[in-house]
């Protein structure tokens, strides 16, 4: 079965999560140094053809309005060329707050200050893709109840 790719994209860096082949759970698997790690494009080219990757779920920072700022427009910017370069569904969803939700799970999970960068980007990514294959089962439950 298929798999969805979940990414929270930063400037510095790029965290990933991957779905379950069942479409049902989302789980931190990498981060992206986007200065150390060469061709970020190529990276994930590759994890989509290894880890069997149907579409793709970006997180799109939005300001607490709902209006997309500056780190809106460089993420839509990403989307644009990761879709040409692709050539596959990426959907944006909206991430507000993903970041600090997850330094408060890895604070109350007692991870260590020096750690969270290492892994508040793909913990991001993990909770907007949760959020993406719970909106699906919500869609699903709707259509079975009428």
């Amino acid at each position: 079965m298929k798999r969805i790719l979940g990414i929270d994209f930063g400037e510095r860096r790029i965290g990933l999560a991957l779905s379950d082949p069942l479409g049902i759970i989302a789980q931190p698997f990498l981060t992206f140094d986007t200065q150390k790690d060469g061709d970020i494009f190529k990276k994930i080219e590759e994890l989509i053809e290894e880890k069997n990757i149907e579409k793709i779920i970006l997180g799109m920072p939005r300001n607490m309005d709902g209006t997309i700022g500056e780190k809106g427009k460089v993420v839509q910017e990403f989307s644009q060329k990761l879709s040409i370069r692709l050539k596959m569904p990426i959907i944006l969803r909206d991430e507000r707050l993903s970041s600090v939700e997850s330094l408060r799970i890895l604070r109350d999970a007692g991870a260590k200050l020096h750690k969270y960068k290492k892994s508040v980007d793909k913990l991001s990514a993990a909770l907007i893709l949760q959020g993406y294959l719970e909106s699906l089962k919500r869609k699903e439950d709707e259509k079975s109840e009428s």
